[in-house]
């Protein structure tokens, strides 16, 4: 690729990412975007099921989050290298759509919304439900407060929502640091009930490190990625951040030690204050460990984290949807409606339809509460994965351009990639596999046939009609 057409690519590509963007206003600071990628991190799958996963593992899920925590990292990095070579809204579908098929990009940008829709409706509904822990009022009633609420803060500027979502991110940081802090103290002091029992020795003495052996381990690594799950949200917020360049890299490069610190560190010092065999699948290992503790105030500290936890996911679904509708829209896989803005740069529409379908996920909830909605609700883990598997392989595709000279070299290449990347990728397949092996966990597979259809059908039919919006444009 001669220098000419380097420029002549960079100057198309600045032209597209600002057609993506026009309109949107970059009001994401540093300080939100470290937050809103250490909040991605962190949500009820460490806070509830956790304790579903020791229990199937013990000890040795230490070891599957740290192994999780390192495949979580390469596809950071390979999202930070796509987003470095052209930082767009629309990250995954765009990549997906340049370097995989217009078809490729269809999907992920509908299946990432999908993802949000239906993690927004069970966390909204999760948070009415913790609300009845303080007050005996309907669920119904808090499910629509509080979606009203962060709609209208999604609405009214991008500014708005990344300070809910500091905040929403700064109770979890705190709690969990709050409580290796409190077991620490334990262990190296004596202090509360579990004074005399706490030892480092819980994490090998009760069954050995792998109590329920390897084959135990290997079982939860699907349960420990669905914890990490929106870790990825931070490539969303591109279009909006004030200095991509700067602040997206070093979020990306912050998440060894958020997983170190908030996974690793967190279960090594709860295992260690109470043995492992105390944790029972449904009960947060956090409230397990402050009764443990005597402190009985901890149910209702805990409950109030796992109630912002389950805000901030809502919140970031409100911001993540409207802005894939809008990508799909502005490259015609999409209603042209989706584009419309609000005055402060918020994509109105899309971000309306998709609070609506939040809205009748409350409903269905309310009307079948048992194992057909959690059915349903299982999709996400699927779907969530997708948009991983297409990070990965537009990275892999697009360095191979890079190296042969077809396009410019990002200026944050993903390190031993692209071997690093084909790891993960391989991880994550082998992950869904072992999906399939698990009776309970196969249900979250169900659905995917079905929704390949709805797609396949949905983009014969946009083929058809418009054929140029059937291939990538630059």
């Amino acid at each position: 690729m001669t220098s000419m057409q380097v420029d002549q690519h960079d100057n198309a590509s600045g032209k597209a990412a600002a057609a993506d963007g026009e309109g949107y206003q970059r009001g994401l600071g540093a300080r939100q975007i470290q937050m809103i990628a250490i909040g991605g991190a962190i949500g009820t799958g460490l806070f509830l099921g956790a304790g579903k996963a020791i229990s199937k593992a013990g000890p040795s899920l230490i070891l599957a989050y740290a192994i999780a925590g390192l495949v979580i990292f390469f596809i950071m990095r390979a999202l930070g290298e796509l987003l470095m070579y052209r930082p767009v809204s629309g990250s995954f579908s765009e990549y997906a759509r340049e370097f995989v098929g217009p078809f490729a990009g269809f999907v992920t940008g509908w299946t990432y919304w999908l993802f949000w829709v239906v993690t927004g409706i069970t966390e909204v509904t999760a948070a009415a439900t913790y609300m009845t822990y303080w007050w005996d009022i309907p669920q119904w009633v808090s499910a629509l407060v509080f979606t009203i609420v962060l709609y209208g803060a999604n609405l009214i500027s991008v500014k708005l929502f990344g300070e809910l979502e500091f905040w929403f991110s700064m109770v979890k940081v705190t709690a969990i640091i709050g409580m290796i802090l409190i077991c620490a103290g334990i262990l190296t002091l004596g202090f509360s009930d579990a004074g005399d029992t706490a030892s480092v020795t819980h994490l090998w003495a009760d069954g050995g490190f792998f109590p329920k052996g390897i084959g135990g381990t290997v079982m939860t690594l699907q349960i420990v990625m669905f914890a990490f799950l929106a870790v990825e949200l931070v490539g969303v917020t591109a279009g909006e951040s004030k200095d991509p360049e700067k602040t997206l890299p070093k979020a990306i490069n912050t998440v060894p030690w958020r997983i170190a610190v908030f996974y690793v560190g967190a279960l090594i010092m709860i295992l260690s204050v109470v043995p492992w065999t105390h944790f029972q699948p449904g009960v947060s290992p956090f409230v397990a460990a402050f009764e443990q503790m005597g402190l009985g105030v901890g149910a209702a500290i805990v409950n109030f984290v796992v109630l912002t936890a389950a805000l901030s996911s809502c919140n970031s679904g409100m911001y993540s949807t409207g802005r894939m509708l809008r990508d799909l829209a502005l490259n015609g896989q999409g209603p042209a409606l989706f584009t419309r803005l609000t005055k402060s740069g918020t994509p109105l529409i899309g971000t309306t339809f998709s609070a609506g379908l939040m809205l009748v996920g409350v409903w269905i909830n309310y009307q079948w509460p048992g194992d057909a909605f959690e059915k349903v609700v299982s999709f996400a883990t699927i779907s969530g994965m997708w948009a991983w598997i297409m990070i990965l392989v537009s990275q892999i595709r697009y360095r191979a351009r890079a190296d042969r000279g077809e396009l410019p070299q990002s200026s944050f290449k993903a390190p031993g990639a692209p071997y690093t990347s084909w790891f993960a990728l391989l991880f994550i397949l082998g992950v869904i596999v072992m999906m399939g092996v698990d009776e309970e966990a196969r249900v979250s597979l169900y659905c995917a046939p079905l929704w390949a259809l709805i797609l396949g059908v949905s983009y014969l039919v946009l083929k058809a009609r418009n054929p140029e919006n059937a291939s990538f444009k630059r």
